[in-house]
């Protein structure tokens, strides 16, 4: 998810009552909730390089004791720095019982990461697979609002307690920040419940005749019940749009057939690449493309269908290029819009930190 939905998710957190066990709660889960996208640090080592290690390590569950104790850390930094100032004498910092939300925090970073289709990898190191439940956009409007919404409302409360002379002991915003996390559980519940019905939509009918393999449906930022649907059968993908209102799949809706590509020595040599090993690792429907230059070298173009969508079948964001020389050597890489970069020397390994 984007960074504000992770820090209103930490936010709520530190007000559903984490702050009542001790002081600098919510400041140190609000952090802790975002701290695992420190690994965008990657990308200063160049794109292949940030993306190779991208909801990796910091993704983690074993990653995740570094994260807590660098947060923690930070926390114990800025609190000294200021005096170690309390505002209750009576609840000072558990420092202990801070690592441990802290690490609570990071595990609703995670976990609101794999509610969209990009993916995370938790049990790394001892298993790099990518797990994905594709039922939230990486912009959800409601979860905005319902997080934002357990946050101000109490202000507005406090407000007007005050206007009426009415004081609250002890830190307040507890139920709204309940309810608000409650609300956003309740939403996925309906969001797998509406993409369970829109994936039935799409394996029960054929394409182009031939049954399907695999089908996916991946979820559209401004309506809550329309999906990318991608479908694979044996010799090509289709991609097109299902309501799972209905549910079914409209046969005269726009449908994109994508057939396979053949397999050449240059699709071979991009895929045994650096960033070819690292794509395809990621990748849950990855197509190539081969294009022939003038020096007898090729670029072969990588793009995963999940992030196509019907009419918008352009190279995006998150497509990826390999270059080869006319020994079908990489010569150059290049990933989404940035510049193409020199390739790793042999021997670099592709998976994460």
């Amino acid at each position: 998810m984007e960074p504000i939905t992770h820090f209103l998710t930490g936010a709520c957190l530190g007000r559903a009552g984490l702050n009542r066990k001790t002081a600098l709660a919510t400041a140190t889960v609000t952090l802790a909730a975002e701290a695992p996208d420190l690994d965008v640090l990657g990308r200063f080592r160049g794109p292949v390089f940030g993306f190779a290690h991208h909801r990796g390590f910091t993704h983690s569950f074993l990653g995740l004791f570094l994260v807590a104790a660098v947060v923690v850390g930070f926390i114990y930094l800025i609190w000294w720095l200021r005096g170690r100032p309390v505002k209750d004498p009576n609840l000072p910092p558990r420092w202990g019982l801070l690592f441990g939300f802290s690490y609570l925090a990071g595990l609703t970073h995670i976990l609101l990461d794999f509610t969209n289709n990009y993916g995370v990898r938790p049990f790394w190191p001892f298993w790099e697979k990518w797990y994905s439940w594709d039922i939230v956009f990486i912009v959800e409007p409601v979860i905005l609002v319902l997080l934002t919404a357990g946050l101000v409302l109490p202000a507005l409360l406090l407000l007007i307690d005050r206007e009426i002379g009415v004081r609250r002991q002890g830190p307040g915003g507890r139920w709204a920040a309940t309810v608000a996390l409650l609300g956003v559980l309740a939403l996925w519940g309906v969001r797998d419940y509406e993409h369970r019905r829109a994936v039935n939509a799409l394996e029960a009918r054929l394409y182009e005749s031939a049954d399907p393999i695999r089908v996916s449906a991946y979820p559209l930022w401004w309506t809550p019940l329309r999906w990318v649907g991608v479908v694979e059968t044996q010799n090509a993908f289709s991609i097109t749009t299902v309501d799972s209102a209905t549910p079914e799949v409209d046969p005269d809706a726009a449908m994109r057939v994508i057939y396979k590509p053949e397999e050449t020595a240059a699709t071979l040599a991009a895929k045994t690449s650096y960033l070819g090993r690292v794509y395809l690792d990621w990748a849950q429907y990855p197509v190539t493309e081969t294009e022939m230059l003038n020096s007898g070298g090729y670029i072969v173009r990588f793009k995963d269908l999940r992030f196509q969508y019907p009419g918008r079948l352009g190279r995006g964001v998150l497509a990826a290029s390999v270059e080869l020389d006319r020994d079908l050597k990489p010569v150059a890489e290049r990933f989404g819009a940035s510049k193409t970069v020199t390739s790793p020397p042999a021997g670099v390994h592709s998976g994460t930190p």
